[in-house]
């Protein structure tokens, strides 16, 4: 059965959400911002997944390390 390869899907490069808007601070005292960082389970999420550069991955990933030290975000999702 040769016929037609499967098409490639041509993705977008993602771009820092931080970079392009610099009006966003990220702030551990603003976990509306965080929330959207972290996945259902409460893991932090990756670079390749949130196309942050590094340099706000890693201030993003201490401000929600710190936001859950004063119990505002979890760490883990509890119960079912």
């Amino acid at each position: 059965m040769l016929g037609k390869a499967p098409a490639r899907s041509v993705s977008r490069r993602k771009v820092c959400r931080f970079c392009a808007d610099s009006t966003i601070l990220i702030d551990y005292k603003n976990p509306q911002i965080l929330k959207n960082f972290i996945t259902d389970r409460g893991k932090i999420v990756p670079r390749r997944i949130s196309g942050n550069c590094s340099k706000h991955q890693r201030q993003l990933a201490l401000a929600i390390r710190r936001a859950r030290m004063l119990a505002l975000m979890p760490f883990t999702v509890t119960g079912r």
